[in-house]
């Protein structure tokens, strides 16, 4: 199946690297025109001058920090001063590992100034004229958690799960207007964040990086880590026309890893 998305316009959040950066790939290849929106300038300078422009695209980027609100809504309202968006990816790196009891009530306002605050803010100004057109997609990059939490995942898990939640709320109340919400859950995926929780993770338990990895691989049941395409691949499908009846649900990508159904 061909996912044509030429003429739709796409702001992908956290697409410097990993999974973002995947889906914004998949995105350009499909035709749409992406934004990328990051913190790392360099980087995204590197990926929009390799992203396709076959089918007349035209892709730019958005460098903002996802941690510092007030600096956030202010290059967020300039952007959608001159720009409308149909596709909407709400992605950031989570924020930092440990339980309920290691956190302060700090961490857990930084946390939801991250993972839910911007992605609220930037959904409602999507919305503007993704209601104006009777069209859109809007996608929350969530986690697994959300259903089966890792109790070393405090803030992930507390954070992402409003989100989902807030998500599915508001899919209820723009279904009307022929627009899409779906949060996707995320399980074990070849990225920096996987490769940086397995070293926390080592460290604290004075085990081998390879041996946590490993460890993590045997869960899945079919025995392996993903691949940020494979996740991109269904973003893709989601943000298409193919996928018009499909809104309000949280979809887990994860090799088979929860238990739950």
């Amino acid at each position: 199946m061909e996912i044509l998305l030429e003429g739709k316009n796409a702001l992908v959040g956290g697409s410097s690297k990993g999974i973002g950066r995947a889906i914004a790939e998949r995105l350009a290849a499909s035709g749409a025109n992406v934004t990328l929106m990051s913190r790392s300038e360099p980087a995204m300078a590197q990926i929009v001058a390799s992203l396709p422009t076959d089918k007349g695209q035209s892709h730019g980027y958005l460098v903002v920090n996802f941690s510092d609100f007030p600096s956030f809504k202010t290059q967020v309202d300039a952007f959608f001063a001159q720009n409308s968006i149909d596709i909407l990816i709400n992605n950031t790196q989570g924020p930092s590992a440990g339980s309920a009891l290691e956190k302060e009530i700090e961490e857990y306002q930084t946390a939801f100034d991250l993972l839910f605050k911007c992605a609220v803010y930037t959904s409602g100004l999507a919305l503007n004229s993704m209601q104006k057109n009777s069209w859109g997609r809007i996608i929350n990059i969530a986690s697994i958690t959300v259903r089966e939490p890792l109790n070393y995942l405090a803030l992930s898990n507390s954070m992402r799960s409003a989100l989902v939640s807030w998500g599915k709320s508001l899919a209820i109340d723009i279904a009307k207007d022929n627009i899409t919400l779906n949060s996707i859950l995320s399980g074990y995926f070849d990225t920096e964040r996987l490769a940086k929780l397995c070293t926390q993770k080592a460290a604290k338990l004075n085990v081998p990086v390879e041996q946590v990895r490993a460890e993590m691989e045997a869960q899945v049941p079919m025995q392996r880590i993903g691949d940020p395409e494979e996740y991109a691949n269904l973003v893709c499908f989601l943000a298409s026309q193919q996928a018009s009846y499909i809104t309000g649900t949280s979809i887990p990508i994860d090799g088979g890893l929860l238990k739950s159904f």
